[in-house]
């Protein structure tokens, strides 16, 4: 029931976003996501992994011939198109026939299957579809922002950022002296992110075909929360990032092209208008939530996932900096909304306890500290940055620290298995 239930909001908010996107005068999630059916989707990689998400309820053979499928469709897709004259440079030639497959699984689920099976195989096409789900939602939300927030924050956030240091203009510089290598390396990390956590999520869902179940609780359920809830925060603290709003990306809207050159000067900031194109997607940085999440989750995994994760989120940090995507206060409220996020999530899934309710109202706290110094102190902020800088390291260390003692306690300790006494040879 709770399946369901899930199931049926998740609908209603779709079709709910797609009359929105409507309104507006463009297409939304249901739309774009029918049309990948057929045309080229936007991002193969996704479909792929979205794919991969599913099969771990299959057995090895059958998740070969789900594979083989899949190729098998694109394949015949991309020759049907070139033999049609298709664009081919539109979006990306490959993805259909891993959507072909994750349709074609909830159809065998509902039609040749039942019980438990069937519920298992459609848990699985449901994670898949989620995945793909939340990426369009995402894309729609973003246009969304840009249509009803045609104010931005940005000089509130850039003010309070000298605290830090202005750490965007100081990466910027950084990635432009890297040259094209590195900032190609570092933009396919930035646009891959949801494959690396699929990658995680795979190792933490390696035993559900065998054990036919799936583990309370795992990276999805934080991705989508994450998902879920940070773009609220969008629509009340509407912020564009440092390229745009002081690069040339801004074009006519910026304040001035100083980015990543010369840091912003210490003024008394306004709202700016801006135009209604460019997403409202940085407070909290939704990136460093995700890279947050992912390296939390690799924690437990072997070494080689452990330094995957670590990489992931630096180079993430970097990108989301050098790129001039995010000021570093945007980093900061991201790192404590996703602590935030996943106390709440483990403290549901074991219990609620003074323990968990504690961190998670800490968490909230210093969350919504964070947005309140940001919109109204940037100034003083930016006048005593010895003081307010660290002020705002400490804040986000604390929730680290109350995430880290806590989730130590509630993960269970081994029991060392009692060595056998060897045996002793008897005497003559």
């Amino acid at each position: 029931m709770l399946w369901v239930a899930a199931s049926v909001v998740t609908l209603g908010f779709l079709v709910a976003l797609e009359i929105a996107a409507r309104h507006y005068g463009m297409a939304g999630p249901l739309t774009n996501q029918a049309r990948e059916v057929i045309f080229p989707p936007k991002s193969g990689f996704l479909l792929y992994a979205s794919m991969a998400l599913m099969m771990v309820v299959l057995t090895w053979r059958q998740r070969f011939i789900a594979l083989c499928t899949a190729i098998g469709i694109d394949a015949v897709v991309l020759l049907a198109r070139w033999a049609a004259g298709a664009d081919l440079t539109e979006g990306h030639p490959f993805g259909n026939g891993a959507l072909w497959v994750l349709l074609g699984c909830a159809v065998v689920a509902v039609t040749r299957r039942t019980g438990a099976e069937r519920a298992l195989l459609l848990k699985g096409v449901g994670l898949g579809l989620l995945l793909v789900a939340g990426r369009k939602t995402g894309d729609t939300w973003l246009v969304i922002t840009s249509k009803t927030r045609p104010t931005v924050l940005d000089q509130y956030v850039a003010t309070a950022d000298h605290a830090l240091g202005d750490p965007s203009w100081l990466v910027g510089r950084l990635v432009r002296a890297t040259g094209p290598v590195g900032a190609h390396a570092l933009d396919y990390v930035y646009a891959q992110l949801a494959v690396a956590a699929v990658v995680v999520t795979m190792y933490q869902l390696r035993n559900v075909a065998a054990e036919r179940r799936f583990p309370r609780h795992h990276l999805v359920r934080t991705f989508l929360v994450i998902g879920l809830v940070g773009p609220a925060v969008y629509m009340v603290f509407p912020v564009v990032g440092p390229v745009f709003a002081y690069g040339a990306d801004g074009g006519h809207w910026a304040v001035a092209d100083l980015w990543p050159d010369t840091p912003t000067p210490v003024t008394g900031p306004h709202h700016m208008a801006f135009d209604g194109i460019t997403p409202r997607n940085c407070m909290p940085s939704l990136h460093t939530a995700w890279a947050t999440a992912i390296f939390l989750h690799s924690r437990k995994g072997p070494r080689v996932l452990r330094f995957a994760g670590a990489f992931w989120l630096v180079a993430t940090l970097t990108a989301t900096l050098g790129f001039g995507y995010h000021y570093g206060a945007d980093l900061v409220a991201g790192v404590v909304f996703t602590l935030t996020i996943e106390a709440a999530l483990r403290s549901l899934e074991r219990g609620w306890d003074r323990t968990g309710t504690r961190l998670v109202l800490h968490g909230a706290a210093v969350f919504a500290a964070l947005l309140l110094s940001y919109r109204y102190l940037p100034v003083e902020m930016a006048e005593y940055p010895w003081v307010s800088g660290p002020l705002l390291i400490l804040a986000m260390a604390s929730v680290i620290h109350g995430y880290v003692r806590t989730t130590r306690l509630w993960d269970p300790v081994p029991v060392p298995v009692p060595k056998q006494p060897e045996p002793q040879p008897e005497p003559a």
